[in-house]
Parts: structure tokens; sequence; C-alpha cells
């Protein structure tokens, strides 16, 4: 039954796509119908396979790396009080800054290649990996505290066996999110500059009016931003079995 549940939805909202075009009469170069983008993705499929590849590897990039950075900074801030005064302002400020202004100045110092669109992705990841991350482990149970204080556990034990693994449900709930929004920071990147991606060629499609290829390339990358989605949340699941799966959602 699970298994029919995304099948009915595609079927589903494809259905409504169509019915919006047939009752609207929209011109195809706004809103081309689920027939002609169809078309356009079979015959060029093996370029926006290649496309995809691209910007898969940005965003799995940017993924990794942001979630090191967003982990790491998280684990610094509960560590040292000190560290804590002087990153939480910057941890608010990356996100201050809209990421579209960011765009062009990573482009310009990391160049037209994959660096600067990880680095965006990597923007986009940072935030919420590291504040959900030192949330978490900011409510520890104060309990559980209190008797490794009183069985004298040293530090580092209360932080790998009872501070971080408390702390993993809101570290999954902020992944889930930077996986959501990973596939943004690699487009927009692609959108500035770049001769490679799902980004770059919508981007090349729309100069050429090739409207049904633009949503081709979208279709291709919403799907593909949904499986990675899914792929990470049943890891997480994995990785924090012990929570039931209502509080999950």
């Amino acid at each position: 039954m699970k298994a029919l549940r995304p099948l009915t939805l595609l079927v589903g909202l494809t259905g409504l796509w169509q019915l919006l075009v047939t009752l609207t009469g929209v011109p195809p170069y706004i809103l081309p119908g689920p027939l002609p983008v169809a078309r356009a993705m079979a015959a060029h499929l093996p370029a926006l396979a290649g496309h995809l590849g691209a910007t898969l590897t940005e965003i799995l990039l940017g993924l990794t790396v942001g979630t090191l950075l967003g982990s790491s900074a998280a684990l610094a801030m509960i560590l040292s009080p000190l560290l804590k005064r002087w990153m939480l302002p910057v941890l608010v400020a990356s996100q201050a800054v809209p990421v579209f202004a960011m765009a062009p100045i990573l482009v310009l110092w990391l160049g037209y290649g994959m660096a600067s669109k990880v680095a965006m992705a990597v923007l986009i990841i940072f935030f919420p990996v590291a504040s959900s991350f030192y949330s978490g482990m900011r409510r520890t149970d104060a309990d559980l505290l209190e008797l490794a204080r009183i069985m004298d556990a040293r530090p580092l034990k209360v932080l790998t066996c009872i501070v971080i693994p408390s702390a993993l449900p809101s570290f999954a709930a902020g992944l889930r999110v930077a996986t959501a929004v990973a596939p943004i920071g690699a487009v927009v990147g692609e959108w500035v500059g770049s001769s490679r991606g799902l980004g770059y060629f919508m981007l090349h499609a729309n100069a050429r009016m090739q409207i049904d290829l633009m949503f081709a390339a979208l279709t291709v990358l919403a799907a593909a931003s949904l499986s990675l989605y899914f792929l990470v949340d049943r890891l997480l699941d994995r990785l924090v079995f012990w929570q039931p799966r209502h509080a999950r959602q």
C-alpha cells in the first residue's frame, strides 16, 4: 500500500497539471502540458542525465561538507562558552545575507567550476545542521548529566555517551531540512555561472524559448531531490531507531 502512494500522488498531480492547462488555455510557452514535457525529456534524456550527474555531485558534496562543518561548529559551541559567544553571531549572519547575493561573489572568488556551487550548498546547509544539533545538545536531560557527575564520569564520556546521543533526533531533523534545501544552493550557483548542471541546462533552455525542455529539467531535478530526501530520511530512521516514528514526522 505504501508503494502505491507515490504513484497515486504522481498521477494525481499530473492530472491536475493537465486539467489546469486545458481549462485555462495557457500558451505552451508559459506552461506546457505534461505530454510535451515528457516528449522533451525522452528526446534529451542523455543530456539530462549528464547534467543531473553534475548537479547531484554538487549537492552531495555540499551536503557532506555542510554537515561536517555544521556539526563541528555545534560541538565547538557546546564545549566552549567563549567560542559560542564568537560563533553564534557568525551563525546567524550566515543566514542574514540572501543566498542570491552571495552567489556572484562566490563565483568570482572560486570560479565557474564545481567549487562555487558546493560552497553555495554549504552556506544553505550549515545553519540548519549547526543550530539543530546545538539546540539538541543544550536540551540534554539534566538528570542524566547529574547522574554522570555523581558517578565521576569524564567529560569526553559524558559528551559521547550522553550529550551527543541525546541530540541525535534534533540533528536528524536539521539534516532532513538541509537535504531538502541543498539543491537550492547548487542550482542558484549554476544559474549565476556554470557550464554544467540542471540549473545551467534550464537557463539555456529558457533563453532558447524551449519551455518544455526547461520543465523537463525541472521535473528531473524535483524527482532527484525527492529521492535523495527519502533516502536520507530512511538512513536517519536507522540512526535514531529508538525514537518513535510518529515523533520523527
